[in-house]
């Protein structure tokens, strides 16, 4: 009986490991990155199981212009701040390294992909946008802001 007992307790912490690395790994993806042209930064953060991305700065900030989403489909949206606006939607871990099911907004073209998120490394994020598969596509290299 104590043998059971033993076997379900170690049972249970082993689960509690994996859970909590898992999680871990997961939000490896959460904090500031840099666009590979170097012209915006993005701030990754959680909400429930998926994450997003919004802009946090552009380099129009340090010239005093409000970039506006003028290349939007929807002419009601084309006045809206690019500041603060939310580009990446409902990024779903898949347990090995990579985020998908997700999308991605271009507002230089007004159009929203599918996309997945690849961390290369600490500091290097692999973001694929694409239409159907992923095979037709283009990736870009944000780094880690510090």
């Amino acid at each position: 009986m104590k043998t059971k007992q033993t076997i379900m307790m170690l049972s249970l912490m082993f689960i509690g490991t994996l859970t909590a690395f898992s999680q871990t790994k997961a939000d490896a993806i959460l904090g500031e990155w840099l666009s590979a042209k170097k012209d915006s930064r993005f701030l990754i953060y959680k909400q429930g199981n998926k994450y997003f991305g919004k802009v946090v700065w552009g380099t129009e900030v340090d010239k005093g212009i409000v970039a506006k989403d003028t290349k939007n489909p929807d002419p009601k949206l084309r006045n809206r701040d690019l500041l603060g606006l939310v580009l990446l939607k409902d990024f779903e871990f898949d347990m090995d390294d990579t985020w998908e099911n997700g999308t991605i907004y271009d507002p230089r073209e007004g159009k929203t992909y599918s996309c997945k998120m690849t961390l290369k490394n600490a500091n290097q994020l692999d973001v694929r946008g694409f239409m159907g598969i992923s095979l037709f596509g283009r990736s870009e290299i944000w780094t880690r802001y510090k």
